[in-house]
């Protein structure tokens, strides 16, 4: 059954035809669905539309009136999806909301939308900086970027870039306490801790070869990752990162990677939108340039801080 609207719209094609043959050529359909509309609206409003006969059909008093009403109503209507169709999404004004944890969205992601918009000054971006996974329906939430695992069906997800985890402290700090045989030897250590916003708990580590454990008497604790590597590089504490916060470090001899071979698995870090309804130009916009270039723009940022 068509809505109320096109229901109208067909009856006033109707009306300003010769014919419903006419009118049905002009729309694009059967006249059989002309009639269809026509009998429907007649049915909805109690009265006839037209008189008919077996050589004409004629509007009747109702139907004229009715016409005249219908005609600036679905003129607006129109106008309604011209203004906002040809206006804010042709060109891409508006705002796109994202929800990024903060050391990516430090690091990486204001310097890769930048350039693009730069190029859209029309976009507003509302970036939110928050490692707790929001609701992105409830938060309004257009476009997310988390590390780990898709656990939301209702979410449309793209994974971008593996992200590896690494065991690292500086030359002082080993010099001092000694290299660690292996995973458990760490817990002799100073280690970091990272508070889960979520919950209030530590992170485990985690190993290939081992179970995770929890730092028992952690030498630093924060709910900030940015906080435990300047911790780290400090020389506080034996920190396990991910590789866009320490690739870098490593590389220019400031920390040092413990126990490789026993490094987890890595995790994903994907890009993800709410799935319902159709997706602004704007929001497709940002969508696929940070699956496009996001991956890329950590090895560029490593390539930075290494020099």
């Amino acid at each position: 059954m068509l809505n109320r609207t096109e229901l109208l719209r067909i009856f006033c094609c109707a009306a300003e035809s010769s014919s419903f043959r006419e009118a049905a050529h002009c729309l694009g359909i059967s006249p059989q669905a002309v009639t269809r509309a026509v009998k429907e609206l007649e049915r909805l409003f109690g009265e006839p539309l037209f008189h008919r006969s077996t050589r004409q059909v004629q509007l009747s008093a109702f139907g004229t009136r009715l016409v005249e009403e219908a005609r600036p109503a679905l003129g607006g209507i129109d106008q309604l999806f011209h203004q906002h169709s040809r206006g804010r999404d042709q060109t891409l004004g508006g705002r796109v909301r994202m929800t990024v944890t903060q050391s990516i969205g430090h690091r990486v992601l204001v310097p890769l939308l930048a350039p693009l918009l730069r190029e859209h000054p029309e976009i507003e971006l509302d970036l939110r900086l928050n490692d707790v996974m929001a609701d992105a329906v409830e938060a309004q939430i257009d476009i997310g970027i988390r590390i780990g695992t898709v656990r939301d069906r209702s979410y449309i997800a793209r994974v971008v870039r593996p992200i590896a985890l690494q065991v690292v402290a500086t030359p002082e700090l080993l010099e001092r306490c000694g290299l660690p045989d292996n995973p458990l030897d760490l817990q002799r250590l100073p280690l970091s801790a990272l508070v889960d916003r979520n919950n209030g708990r530590i992170w485990p580590w985690y190993f290939a070869d081992q179970p995770q454990f929890v730092p028992s008497h952690p030498a630093f604790t924060s709910d900030d990752q940015e906080a435990e590597c300047e911790a780290a590089l400090c020389g506080l504490c034996i920190a396990q990162l991910p590789d866009y916060m320490v690739s870098a470090h490593i590389a220019s001899g400031r920390l040092i990677e413990l126990l490789p071979q026993s490094a987890p698995e890595p995790l994903d870090l994907f890009i993800y939108r709410p799935q319902r309804g159709p997706v602004p130009a704007r929001v497709r916009l940002v969508y696929d340039h940070l699956t496009r270039y996001l991956g890329g723009a950590f090895d560029q940022d490593e390539a930075v801080q290494s020099h």
